[in-house]
C-alpha cells in the first residue's frame, strides 16, 4: 500500500523526502533535513525536524514520532553563541553548533512532544516516553524504555513480545498484498 503523507505538511527539501510503503505522516509538519522513513511508521501531526539539507533524520520500520515531536540536526550552542541567524553581508562569524544526523532504529517510538537534540542514534526496540528531553550524543541501550528530563532508562522492552506483533503485521501484509 502506498504511504499516505497529509497535503500540509512542509518540506524544506522535497527533493530528500523518501517515505516507505503503508507509513503515514499526518498534517502540519515541517522538515528541514533529508528525511528517509521506513514501512509502516508513522509521524504524528504538528511535528517539526530541523537542521538543514546538510542532516539527515532516518526513522526505521514499525515506528512512530507522537504528535508534538521536535527533533534537531542542529542547533545553536546557547552557551557560546548568539542565538540568531547572521544578516547577510557580515561575513564568517566563529560559531559553535551542536549539529549531527538523528536516526531512529526498527521498532522505535517516540512520545508526544518530546525534544530530541543533534547527533542521536535511538537503536532498535528503543522507545522514549512523553514530554522527554534527549540531550546530544545521548548513549542508549537497545530495547529500553528512556523518559525524563534528565533521561533515564525505566526499563527494559519485552522484545519477544515486540517481535512476535511485528512477526504477524508483516504476516498480514504479505497476505493483503497477494495477487
Amino acid at each position: 500500500m502506498k504511504a499516505i503523507v497529509s497535503a500540509t505538511i512542509r518540506l524544506r527539501h522535497p527533493e530528500h523526502f523518501v517515505v516507505g510503503e503503508d507509513s503515514i505522516v499526518d498534517d502540519f509538519c515541517y522538515f528541514s533535513t533529508k528525511m528517509c522513513i521506513g514501512r509502516g511508521s508513522h509521524i504524528a501531526a504538528s511535528c517539526t525536524i530541523g537542521g538543514g539539507v546538510q542532516w539527515q533524520f532516518t526513522m526505521g520500520d514499525f515506528s512512530s514520532l507522537s504528535a508534538g515531536v521536535t527533533v534537531w540536526c542542529a542547533s545553536n550552542d546557547y552557551v557560546r553563541d548568539l542565538v540568531m541567524p547572521v544578516p547577510n553581508g557580515i561575513g564568517a562569524i566563529e560559531h559553535h553548533a551542536i549539529v549531527g544526523d538523528v536516526t531512529l532504529g526498527n521498532y522505535t517510538g517516540v512520545g508526544a512532544n518530546t525534544v530530541i537534540m543533534p547527533d542521536n542514534q535511538i537503536p532498535e526496540g528503543t522507545v522514549v516516553g512523553a514530554l522527554s528531553f534527549v540531550p546530544p550524543r545521548f548513549s542508549f541501550e537497545r530495547w529500553a524504555v528512556y523518559a525524563g528530563n534528565p533521561l533515564r532508562l525505566i526499563r527494559m522492552r519485552d522484545r519477544e513480545s515486540v517481535l512476535a506483533q511485528v512477526r504477524a503485521v508483516e504476516e498480514g501484509l504479505r497476505r493483503r498484498d497477494r495477487p
